[in-house]
């Protein structure tokens, strides 16, 4: 246990050292929501890279987070009406935030016709595309 924790705790100290560069990509706003003025965290996106990742990494509201999390374990309890912003979002230049808001966007394509009429729309390099299908 004292092992797992020991490594949690690396990677939170390598995560940390990109922080500073991902709140400057980020103009120190939600990469996913455009929140401002929020605390942010680092999200990163699956699948997870053995080493910290700048280019696998959001810089996300808590929010965000705690709506990623549900995506993640529970994804029908999550709240549409949030992840609209998701329709800008989806043509942002980071790639990482192009994913989450593509995987998002399916996931409640169907329940939601918002969401699917977003993804008529969506164009995506081959290799954004083979990361949104990728997972752990």
């Amino acid at each position: 246990m004292a092992k797992g924790l020991l490594k949690h705790q690396e990677r939170q100290a390598a995560l940390n050292l990109l922080g500073k560069n991902l709140a400057r990509r980020a103009s120190s706003k939600c990469e996913l929501c455009e929140a401002s003025g929020v605390p942010l965290k680092t999200y990163e996106v699956a699948p997870v890279p053995d080493e910290p990742d700048f280019e696998h990494c959001l810089m996300t509201c808590e929010t965000c987070k705690d709506q990623l999390s549900l995506f993640e374990n529970k994804p029908t309890k999550m709240n549409a009406d949030h992840w609209r912003c998701l329709g800008k979002t989806v043509w942002s230049q980071v790639p990482a935030a192009q994913v989450m808001s593509v995987r998002i966007l399916r996931q409640m394509s169907e329940p939601h016709p918002w969401a699917a009429e977003t993804l008529e729309h969506v164009f995506l390099d081959p290799e954004i595309e083979s990361w949104v299908q990728e997972t752990d």
